[in-house]
C-alpha cells in the first residue's frame, strides 16, 4: 500500500456482507467509515480505522448531511473507494416474496430510495473525491437482478437491474476521472437477509453450499486495489456458478 493509508466509505455495513467487507478491509491496512441506520455492532468498535455514520438512507433529505459527516471524518485525507452495499429487500408478513401486483406503491419506493437512488447520490457527491485518489466505486448487485428469484421481491429485483446499468453508465461517465466503476453479483450468500426455503437452493448451485460474506468482502476488496487497475464497467458472479445452468 505504498506507506499510504487507504479509506474506503461503505453503506450498509452493520451486517452481513457489508459488516464483512469494513473488518476485511479494515484488517488489511484500510480505514473504513461505514453507513447505516443502525447503530455500529458492538463486535466492531470504532476506532482510528473505523468511523461510522449513523443514517437512513431511505430519507433522501439526509443524504447530504452524510456526505458532510464523510467529509469531516476524512479531514482532508483522500478517498480511495465508495461500496454501495446497503440494500433493502422487503417480504410479506409470512416471509413469502411481494410480486408486480401487491405491495404499496411506497414500499416500492422505499426500495429504489436505499437500493438505486442511494448509490447514485453518493457516486455523484464521492466522484471529486475519487477523483483525486484516481479511486473505486463498486456497487453491490445481485444474481435476482438477472432472473426471477423465488424469495427477492419484484421491486428488489428491478432496482439491482437498475443498479447493474448504473455500474455501466458510471463506468463509461467517470473513466475520464480515473474512476473505476464495477459490480459484484451475489448469489446465495449465508447472511440474515436469506429467506427461510433457501437451502433448498443449494442443490441447483454447483459448488453445492451457501457463500459466505467474506468470499463476497474478498471480491469487493480485490476491485478496489491496484491489481484490478485496468477493469472497469464489470459485473463480477459470486454464486458458486448458480447462473451456469
Amino acid at each position: 500500500m505504498d506507506g499510504e493509508r487507504r479509506t474506503v466509505f461503505i453503506t450498509g455495513a452493520s451486517r452481513g456482507i457489508g459488516h464483512a467487507t469494513a473488518t476485511y478491509f479494515v484488517r488489511r491496512g484500510w480505514r473504513a467509515i461505514t453507513c447505516s441506520r443502525e447503530p455500529v455492532p458492538p463486535q466492531c468498535p470504532r476506532n482510528e480505522r473505523h468511523a461510522h455514520i449513523t443514517i437512513d438512507l431511505a430519507d433522501t433529505e439526509r443524504l447530504p448531511e452524510a456526505v458532510a459527516r464523510l467529509e469531516a471524518l476524512l479531514d482532508g485525507q483522500p478517498l480511495h473507494a465508495l461500496v454501495n452495499n446497503a440494500g433493502y429487500s422487503p417480504k410479506h408478513p409470512d416471509g413469502s416474496r411481494i410480486g408486480c401486483l401487491d405491495g404499496e406503491m411506497t414500499l416500492w419506493e422505499r426500495v429504489f430510495r436505499i437500493n438505486f437512488f442511494a448509490p447514485v447520490y453518493f457516486s455523484r457527491a464521492c466522484a471529486p473525491l475519487l477523483a483525486k485518489s484516481r479511486g473505486a466505486i463498486v456497487n453491490i448487485t445481485s444474481i435476482a437482478g438477472h432472473r426471477v428469484h423465488p424469495f427477492a421481491g419484484s421491486a428488489y429485483s428491478t432496482s439491482k437491474a437498475a443498479l447493474t446499468a448504473l455500474t455501466r453508465e458510471l463506468a463509461a461517465d467517470l473513466a475520464h476521472l480515473g474512476i473505476r466503476v464495477n459490480a459484484v453479483c451475489p448469489g446465495e450468500i449465508n447472511t440474515a437477509i436469506l429467506s427461510p426455503g433457501t437451502e433448498a437452493l443449494v442443490e441447483r448451485i454447483p459448488l453445492r453450499r451457501l457463500g459466505s460474506p467474506e468470499e463476497v468482502a474478498s471480491v469487493i476488496f480485490y476491485l478496489c486495489g491496484e491489481e484490478a487497475s485496468y477493469i472497469t464497467g464489470a459485473e463480477i458472479p459470486v454464486n458458486g456458478g448458480q447462473d451456469v445452468y
